[in-house]
C-alpha cells in the first residue's frame, strides 16, 4: 500500500525502532535503505581497490607509444601530414573514438566526480591531447 498515509506510518515506526535499538547514525532525509553497513562500506572499498589495481595491469605488457594517447595521436597527426589521401580514405575520425575508448576508459576507472577534490573533465591529459590533436587537424585542414 503506497497510500500517502500509509509512508508516514512506516517512517515512524522505523524512528521508534532507531531510537530503541539506540542507532545514533541515522540521517534525517535519507531512507534507511539507503544507509549501508560497516561490513557492506568495507565489502564495497575492498572491491573498489581490486578493481583499481586490475586496472594498473591491463597495459603493463603494451609498447609504451601503444598506450599513450598522445604518442597514438601523435602518430595519426603525421599520418595525416604524410599521406593526407590514405588518411582520408581510411576515415580516421570515425575510428579514432573507438580506438581511444578503452584508454579513455581505464583512466576513468577511479573518477567520481562527486568527491569534493575531483579533476575535471577537461584538465585531464587524455581530453587535453585530443582537443589539441583535433585544433591541430583543423589548423592543417583551413590551411
Amino acid at each position: 500500500d503506497n497510500s500517502p498515509e500509509f509512508i508516514p506510518k512506516c517512517r515512524t515506526c522505523r524512528r521508534r525502532a532507531r531510537e530503541q535499538s539506540g542507532e545514533a547514525d541515522h540521517h534525517e532525509g535519507l531512507s534507511s535503505d539507503e544507509e549501508l553497513t560497516p561490513a557492506e562500506v568495507d565489502e564495497f572499498q575492498k572491491s573498489k581497490d581490486n578493481v583499481l589495481e586490475d586496472s594498473r595491469k591491463i597495459f603493463e605488457d603494451v609498447h609504451a607509444d601503444f598506450c599513450d594517447i598522445r604518442k597514438i595521436l601523435l602518430k595519426f597527426q603525421e599520418w595525416k601530414e604524410k599521406f593526407p589521401d590514405s588518411y582520408c580514405d581510411a576515415y580516421i575520425s570515425f575510428c579514432l573514438p573507438k580506438l581511444l575508448n578503452p584508454l579513455i576508459r581505464v583512466q576513468l576507472i577511479s573518477w567520481n566526480p562527486l568527491e569534493q577534490n575531483f579533476t575535471e573533465l577537461e584538465e585531464m591529459p587524455w581530453f587535453r591531447a585530443i582537443e589539441e590533436f583535433s585544433d591541430a587537424v583543423n589548423v592543417s585542414e583551413s590551411e
